[in-house]
């Protein structure tokens, strides 16, 4: 596969991820959408990484290893993040859940009365 296919991939990802925080009305649902367009984010990221190299790459191992590995570095970063937000919106929608047996998001807005 060629860079071009990785990147309208990543694009395709992100967009449906983005039309679903958009679009939907069930806060799960909406969460599932964030971990897609991080997916999307994921996979440009490690796509760019393979098929873009500096014009000179150095000899040793240890110094081209940096320059080819910044963005599976920057794809685990992603991923603890998208980890630790899923963590916490469970955890908030779970809350919502107990005081107002909805995981709406229309529902959800009226608790800033």
């Amino acid at each position: 596969m060629t860079l071009e296919r990785f990147l309208i991939l990543g694009a395709i990802l992100f967009g449906i991820g983005l039309y679903g925080v958009l679009s939907k009305k069930h806060a799960i649902a909406v969460l599932m959408s964030l971990e897609i367009m991080f997916n999307g984010v994921n996979v440009t990221a490690v796509a760019l990484s393979r098929y873009t190299v500096p014009y000179t790459v150095p000899d040793t191992f240890e110094a081209a290893s940096r320059f080819l590995l910044t963005g599976h570095v920057f794809t685990v970063f992603i991923i603890t993040v998208a980890a630790a937000e899923v963590a916490l919106g469970l955890a908030i929608i779970i809350a919502i859940y107990r005081t107002r047996q909805s995981v709406l998001i229309t529902d959800a807005k009226e608790l800033s009365r």
